[in-house]
């Protein structure tokens, strides 16, 4: 399996993981000191604390998701290691995130890390997470949000993309939700999309090619239009 991935990208948004932590308590301490100082500047400790708070939060997220190991990246590269030469998976290459090409078809992955159980709600077409930290879900951890509105945009993208480069001619667009947490447990077997942990990604993957194998040149007709390195 080919794997490209957009080093240059992580790098970048790693360091502003550091450095909106380091301007966050730096503003925070600021803010304590003008408190302290005189109560005439109380306007600017509010400020101050302010700006540091959302610094420091900008900071803790972009260091949970770029620097901290394994990165969301390195989760799939492990889970997909030994898939064979005709599959290429890109990282923040592409019109998305994280994208698989081959025999499977195009695939949309989306990794979430969080603790607990994961329910799909069918009567409400909603994701319901119980347990995991609450410190985590405060301070900057990996969220369960919305992933039906997630995927249905990343989707809704790449489709674009290959309406815009190849017409009618394009081929569907299919994307599976993957939780990379080694203890998550799962119920969403009516979800609109494959949910599953990150453990089982690459058996599911050999499965849908054996059911719907996309010819080889359909998926160069697809890699050709997408970054070599």
């Amino acid at each position: 399996m080919k794997i490209i991935t957009n080093e240059r990208l992580i790098s970048r948004n790693a360091k502003i993981g550091v450095w909106g932590q380091i301007l966050g308590l730096a503003m925070l301490a600021g803010s304590l000191v003008v408190t302290f100082q005189s109560a005439e500047y109380f306007g600017l400790s509010l400020l101050l604390l302010a700006f540091g708070f959302l610094l420091s939060q900008i900071g803790i997220y972009f260091s949970n998701r770029w620097s901290r190991r394994p990165r969301p990246d390195e989760h799939l590269d492990k889970a997909l290691k030994g898939m064979d030469k005709s599959y290429t998976l890109y990282h923040y290459r592409t019109p998305v995130s994280h994208l698989l090409v081959g025999p499977a078809g195009i695939w949309v992955i989306n990794p979430r890390s969080i603790r607990g159980s994961i329910t799909y709600l069918e009567d409400k077409s909603r994701w319901k997470h119980r347990g995991g930290s609450i410190f985590g879900k405060l301070f900057g951890q990996d969220g369960l949000g919305r992933p039906d509105l997630e995927l249905r945009g990343e989707i809704k993208a790449f489709e674009n993309f290959l309406e815009k480069n190849l017409g009618e001619n394009k081929l569907p667009v299919q994307a599976a939700l993957i939780f990379t947490f080694p203890e998550i447990v799962i119920d969403a077997k009516n979800s609109h999309h494959p949910t599953l942990p990150v453990r089982k990604l690459k058996d599911f993957i050999r499965k849908q090619a054996k059911q719907r194998h996309v010819p080889q040149d359909r998926i160069l007709e697809i890699t050709s239009l997408l970054p070599e390195n």
